[in-house]
């Protein structure tokens, strides 16, 4: 879980709105958003380079078109977003790092730009999993069960196209064995791993519930339920980090350190990434993936935590990070 906290600032721009009101009428399709933090600039493109078009004082109500990914804004402490918000009433756009969400990408709105890959064709099958990692597959019965409800997920979660859906089979294929109601082997921690994804520490189940509206540290067994485990599975892979994005660079470096397990020796590492690749060419994409990890410095932190928001799971951190030390200790 992450735990960096929102840095507050921006540069100083030339023209004042007024805060949390809307300046002017919207499209009826826009998503109402607030703004945080005071002087933040609005910028004709998506980017610090252009022109500064308007300033927001204070804390402004927002109607957002659509987001498009442009510059990294960092905050410092690890704490930024690349993607910035069309606001059609404000021309011009506002940096996601300054809308008042833990996440770095706005929620349930589309994306500008057009070029968007396009998604293949289909949903997943068994038969494709049993091409692409045959050796992964120890339950075809238990692994159909379940993939009407992932395909539904990565659908909603846009998990379409060749190189996301390649990156998600490599991770849940070896964290699951995709299966849904997979318990980690020999693990008999209260929130130890389960479900498609494996989701682990009371610092995941708890914002994993919390987002989805379910009592995860409560009964963390609904981790393993056919109706939450792929919806979990998606809240981890959009929402508390940005693998799409590390897909679509093909990026298995990244995506195998976002899914956070020790790098060890490297071979777990190499077999995901082999695994992606096999994937990417069964469903007709190109070019291949990196398997090597990007420094930590080099990965900046997919979400914006303030400290009222990380309370409520700063003591779990701090029990969870005692309770691994323990166990490593003991071993």
């Amino acid at each position: 879980m992450i735990r960096n906290l929102r840095a507050f600032g921006a540069a100083v721009g030339a023209v004042g709105i007024c805060a949390t009101s809307l300046v002017a009428a919207s499209p009826a399709s826009a998503a109402e958003f607030t703004t945080y933090g005071n002087d933040v600039n609005v910028r004709a493109e998506a980017t610090t380079q252009s022109s500064v078009v308007g300033t927001l004082p204070g804390p402004t109500a927002i109607d957002v078109e659509c987001q498009t990914n442009g510059e990294y804004v960092d905050l410092g402490g690890g704490v930024g977003s690349s993607w910035w918000a069309k606001v059609p009433a404000l021309n011009g756009y506002v940096t996601v790092a300054y809308v008042d969400i833990p996440e770095s990408k706005l929620p349930g709105v589309a994306e500008c730009d057009s070029d968007e890959p396009p998604p293949s064709e289909g949903d997943m099958t068994v038969e494709d999993i049993q091409a692409i990692v045959p050796e992964k597959v120890r339950d075809p019965n238990r692994i159909a069960e379940g993939l009407p409800n992932l395909n539904a997920a990565m659908n909603e979660a846009g998990i379409t196209t060749p190189e996301r859906k390649a990156a998600l089979v490599a991770t849940l294929s070896h964290e699951s064995n995709l299966e849904y109601d997979r318990r980690e082997d020999g693990d008999t921690r209260t929130y130890g791993g389960r479900g498609f994804i494996q989701l682990t520490g009371d610092f995941n189940y708890g914002p994993a519930g919390d987002y989805l509206g379910i009592d995860l540290l409560g009964d963390p067994d609904l981790a393993m339920s056919i109706d939450h485990s792929p919806r979990i599975a998606t809240w981890y892979w959009t929402v508390a980090h940005d693998i799409n994005a590390m897909a679509d660079n093909l990026d298995m470096g990244a995506v195998n350190a976002a899914i956070g397990y020790p790098v060890g020796d490297g071979t777990e590492d190499a077999a995901r990434c082999d695994v992606a690749n096999r994937a990417l060419a069964h469903f007709g994409g190109s070019g291949t993936f990196a398997c090597t990890r990007p420094s930590i410095a080099g990965m900046p932190n997919p979400r914006k935590v303030s400290p009222e928001e990380f309370a409520p799971y700063d003591k779990l951190l701090v029990r969870a990070s005692r309770q691994g030390a323990q166990h490593r200790a003991a071993q």
